[in-house]
């Protein structure tokens, strides 16, 4: 199969609002994430993050600076908050490009964050 644009799917959460504890797990996720789908650095596009708003001592983006992709587009917003929602939170979503069909790439769900796919196999 040719290459192709495909995206990723993962969250972890934290049990702290530190910059320590965000970078931490944001960085286990993208770890997690690459070697689940064997992402090689030039396979990413852009990435997208998104937080809870009971996080606020860190952008997660800056953690995936500190793991190398400070080269690769990066962006944080604000989850929608909803009521019974995930408790300190981050998700993300990894535009990259690959030869693997959707079914063959693996999203990542972490810590706290497992619960919100239970669809998916561990």
């Amino acid at each position: 199969m040719p290459a192709a644009l495909r995206a990723l799917r993962g969250a972890t959460t934290v049990d702290e609002d530190t910059p320590e504890q965000i970078q931490g797990r944001v960085i286990e996720l993208l770890e997690r994430l690459v070697e689940a789908n064997g992402i090689g650095h030039d396979d990413f596009v852009s990435i997208l993050f998104t937080a809870t708003d009971d996080i606020a001592s860190a952008f997660p983006a800056a953690a995936a600076r500190v793991y190398g992709l400070g080269d690769v587009p990066l962006i944080c917003a604000r989850e929608l908050s909803i009521v019974g929602g995930t408790a300190r939170c981050i998700r993300v979503l990894v535009h990259l490009t690959t030869e693997r069909s959707r079914a063959e790439l693996h999203h990542v769900y972490l810590r706290g964050a497992r619960g919100l796919r239970d669809d998916l196999p561990e």
